[in-house]
């Protein structure tokens, strides 16, 4: 075989003919390039790096969104950022109540610069650029890791944390609803004692993926440490909170951990407190102190159980 050099890449000729590329062609380092991404700059998603891979993406609250956010003055369609056929990206409001700003101006459409600040209403800021694709994948794994369990891929509890600071203060000032399920996994430590530290970080994984598929989109579940899940309940009251610990409780006893005759049933035990029940001037950890109380309650009770009271 014979080596032979091009401008473009280098391969390696073997006696059948087929040449064996040893660099990819620039037509595909091309394709890393040229990734538009929108920043998230503050908030509880501050560091949050979106992809603009679409042709039009639009930015909101609401569920129409392609990019949601977590700010009650963003409105639900705020506003939409297009490519057009050059590659120039333009942002345009969408009727939104607190309005679109590039710098302290307010637009209604505008072209975009590579290193643009976009306000929208009067908190969320957003960073707009045009970077090379893996250094924007990079960018977002950082956060993905900032944010997330590594063995359960859930939220961790650093986050949860700053969205519960984020929830408590938004529905105190539109009255609105927050619950909380402290959520534990029964007998834990003893599975973990008889099957092996391998197979407990397994069943911890399935218990995360039963319990993800039983709530919203719109609401957060972390784990919280060791066993222990948190469910953050967006807009929804004690009953209703209720209901959707019962619905966790099944979907994680129904849980078949192997096919094995004598298989482990797997439960939960969970502790559910909304934000109706503290005074006014609680700081947000009390709602966590009253749904870890209450947890306490349902392993007294016997496990495998929910405990809405004290």
């Amino acid at each position: 075989m014979r080596a032979v050099g091009s401008s473009d890449v280098t391969v390696v000729e073997h006696e059948v003919g087929h040449p064996t590329p040893l660099l990819p062609a620039r037509s595909a380092v091309a394709e890393e390039l040229d990734c538009a991404t929108l920043t998230i700059m503050t908030g509880s998603d501050a560091g949050r790096v979106v992809s603009l891979e679409r042709r039009e993406v639009v930015v909101g609250r609401g569920p129409q969104a392609n990019v949601r956010v977590d700010d009650p003055h963003v409105s639900r369609r705020h506003a939409r950022l297009t490519r057009c056929e050059d590659g120039s990206f333009y942002v345009e409001d969408l009727g939104s109540r607190n309005g679109t700003f590039l710098g302290e101006k307010r637009v209604t459409v505008t072209k975009l610069t590579s290193g643009d600040y976009l306000q929208l209403g009067p908190g969320l800021r957003v960073r707009f650029e045009v970077t090379d694709g893996l250094h924007a994948a990079l960018r977002q794994h950082m956060y993905e890791s900032s944010v997330r369990d590594s063995l359960t891929h859930l939220s961790n509890r650093r986050y949860l944390t700053e969205r519960l600071t984020v929830e408590v203060a938004h529905a105190r000032r539109t009255d609105g609803e927050v619950s909380l399920l402290m959520i534990d996994i029964d007998h834990f430590k003893e599975f973990n004692d008889r099957h092996g530290h391998i197979a407990g970080d397994r069943l911890l994984c399935l218990a995360a993926h039963r319990m993800l598929k039983a709530i919203r989109v719109e609401d957060v579940l972390a784990r919280f440490g060791g066993d222990e899940f948190v469910l953050l309940a967006r807009a929804t009251p004690g009953d209703h909170a209720a209901r959707l610990a019962e619905r966790l409780r099944r979907a994680v006893e129904e849980l078949r951990f192997s096919s094995a005759a004598h298989a482990p049933v797997v439960t939960v035990s969970i502790g559910l407190a909304s934000l109706t029940e503290l005074d006014p001037h609680d700081a947000p950890a009390a709602l966590l102190a009253l749904a870890d109380e209450r947890l306490y309650g349902a392993k007294l009770r016997g496990r495998n159980q929910v405990c809405a009271n004290t």
